[in-house]
């Protein structure tokens, strides 16, 4: 199931791009309005992807961390502390985003 909605919205973003990538190669003129769209595009892509990719990740650790605990409650910690590592990949994720977002003019 979750390969299914990985593939499915993956090739929906592919969809949603192929516009645009079909104009620029019939020589439409690139000028400041499709530079910052393809940023834009590419900041959007940063965060969801890195939210989609964390979520995933979570689910797993998630179930780990919840089992472990049952089992000792001295895990806490630890389980915490590995449910909050994949976080960081969102946090790079929107880090590149505002980057990406700063050239924007």
């Amino acid at each position: 199931m979750n390969k299914t909605l990985v593939i499915v919205g993956l090739a929906l973003v592919v969809l949603g791009l192929a516009p645009t990538v079909g104009a620029q190669a019939a020589g439409a003129p690139d000028n400041t309005y499709t530079q910052g769209g393809w940023i834009a595009i590419g900041a959007g892509l940063a965060v969801g992807l890195a939210g989609l990719g964390t979520g995933i990740a979570q689910s797993q650790i998630g179930a780990a961390a919840v089992g472990a605990t049952a089992e000792d409650a001295g895990f806490l910690g630890r389980a915490l502390l590995f449910i909050a590592i994949p976080e960081t990949v969102v946090i790079f994720g929107l880090l590149i985003a505002f980057l990406l977002l700063g050239k924007i003019a």
